[in-house]
């Protein structure tokens, strides 16, 4: 997994190793290739578009060394730990006070969902994508640098959506199985719940490591 990209989901899906460089940025609010959703409607749960957790649709290429600098600082490949990604990303002073901030702001049931659903979307994209042919470059990312990325790729006008993000990770096909999938296994309330406390999450992250520019999703 961790070879030279070789990047097989279909002439359409899968174009470069990396989306462009400046939709990859904190500071750059525009997303070459996005395009809304319907205004009004379900989305798992969710609200549609940028009410929502989703903001809207991504269909460029994805960035593949964002995408797997994140899964392996989540852990072993197959089992992501998104705690553990938190702290690799942020520390462990950060992280281990943001886990305690969501827990009071959200409840322990909900964190718990939100990290149940979490690591299986992560795992459930990761498996999906080698079964479509695709092999990851060797992970470079990491830290604060990795942090930034990640939360640069789920940027529409400087608000953070989950969505957005993961559509940027892993394309936006392979984002729609894997939601399918959460919905299928925990419902769509749950995923509805994960889109919520991620949104909220990586805006603490933003603040945290001193990128105040980033706004709260309406969907937290």
């Amino acid at each position: 997994m961790t070879k030279h990209l070789v990047a097989a989901l279909g002439a359409a899906l899968l174009l470069a190793s990396g989306v462009a460089g400046a939709s990859a940025q904190m500071n750059n609010p525009t997303m070459a290739g996005m395009e809304k959703p319907p205004p009004s409607g379900p989305d798992h749960g969710m609200p549609m578009s940028t009410m929502g957790g989703d903001g809207g649709i991504y269909n460029g290429a994805p960035d593949l060394q964002a995408a797997v600098s994140l899964v392996t600082a989540g852990g072993p490949i197959g089992q992501f730990s998104i705690a553990q990604a938190l702290t690799a990303l942020a520390g462990p002073q950060i992280a281990t006070a943001e886990i305690a901030k969501l827990k009071r702001q959200y409840g322990e049931d909900d964190f718990a969902s939100f990290v149940a659903v979490q690591n299986f979307a992560i795992n459930d994209a990761v498996a999906k994508a080698v079964a479509a042919g695709v092999t990851f470059p060797t992970p470079e990312l990491s830290g604060a640098t990795l942090a930034k990325r990640d939360v640069g790729l789920g940027l529409i006008n400087g608000t953070y959506y989950e969505g957005i993000q993961l559509d940027h990770l892993v394309t936006h096909p392979i984002h729609v199985a894997v939601m399918d999938d959460i919905d299928q296994k925990f419902g769509v309330a749950s995923d509805a719940n994960y889109h919520k406390i991620a949104d909220q999450a990586h805006y603490d992250l933003a603040q945290a490591l001193g990128v105040t520019s980033v706004k709260l999703a309406a969907f937290h």
